[in-house]
């Protein structure tokens, strides 16, 4: 396996086509726009100037990462001679099953199909294929250079060769699999997204302030970044998608999304992606958040 194809050139998909490029694989990364492309690597080429500056990795890395990516603008042209496919579109349940019944018909019968859902189903995405037994959820962390956890999930039909495949392929990249089953959110957003919504609950009834609640949470429960804070650099509609799917699936009010976040991404404030979330973000604060997440 030495060919990657990655859907979607956003936060997670170029930083997915950073951690596959850096380790020698041949990447074609995927988005509708050449636009959207050049801003993935342009991403990608200025996080990997942080880790030269850290002596992380030399100049001379950074340019074999940034050569082994390639960008396409269609997706037929670029998941061709591609061993996997990993799709990280927006977290939208009609999109992917769109994406993934397009996968279908124009990749290889032997590529296998990998989705950066961090909710949805992963046995409902596989069904809008004739190969579900190839379709697998590979879950990254946000910051995918940085972070060491992928969730890795089967749906009802993945093989076990598929999934001991991309187990192993994971543990090439320095990253740490962990098998979870197929049910809402999986374990990592089953568990922080009811935290969040809570900690926006906690806002929402006046008990503190942002920065309160935050540094509690930092200070008390020995958490690197406030739940908060956190929401803003997932994506507050990001969040909202999530804990609708959870709510959808467990049919549970306490998946409930607080109405303060609803009305929050109603009126755009998505967090760092918007410039405003629960905190604001100039671009200089943007840039020097996003840096401090790479130091």
């Amino acid at each position: 396996m030495k060919n990657i194809a990655i859907i979607g050139a956003g936060t997670m998909g170029n930083g997915i086509a950073h951690t596959f490029a850096q380790f020698g694989y041949n990447v074609q990364l995927i988005d509708i726009s050449q636009e959207a492309l050049n801003k993935g690597i342009t991403t990608i080429s200025k996080n990997l100037d942080r880790m030269v500056a850290k002596e992380r990795i030399t100049e001379q890395n950074k340019e074999t990462t940034l050569k082994n990516i390639t960008t396409f603008t269609s997706i037929k042209e670029g998941v061709k001679n591609a061993n996997l496919v990993v799709e990280a579109a927006t977290e939208n349940s009609n999109l992917k099953l769109k994406i993934f019944k397009e996968l279908d018909e124009v990749c290889s019968k032997e590529t296998i199909l990998a989705t950066n859902t961090s909710s949805i189903s992963i046995t409902q995405i596989a069904a809008a294929t004739s190969r579900p037994d190839k379709v697998i959820g590979m879950h990254f962390m946000n910051p995918v250079p940085i972070m060491k956890l992928v969730e890795i999930i089967r749906g009802y039909n993945t093989s076990d060769v598929v999934n001991n495949t991309i187990v192993e392929l994971t543990q090439k990249i320095k990253k740490v699999p962990v098998e979870v089953n197929d049910y809402p959110g999986f374990v990592a957003n089953r568990i922080l997204m009811p935290m969040i919504n809570e900690s926006i609950e906690t806002l929402y009834n006046g008990v503190a302030g942002v920065k309160e609640i935050d540094t509690v949470m930092k200070l008390g429960m020995a958490h690197p970044m406030g739940p908060l804070q956190l929401a803003d650099f997932i994506g507050l509609d990001v969040c909202l998608s999530i804990l609708n799917v959870m709510y959808d699936g467990f049919k549970n009010p306490k998946y409930a999304p607080c109405p303060l976040l609803v009305n929050m991404v109603t009126a755009g404030k998505l967090g760092i992606k918007s410039g405003e979330g629960f905190y604001d973000y100039s671009e200089n604060r943007k840039a020097d958040k996003i840096a401090k997440m790479f130091s």
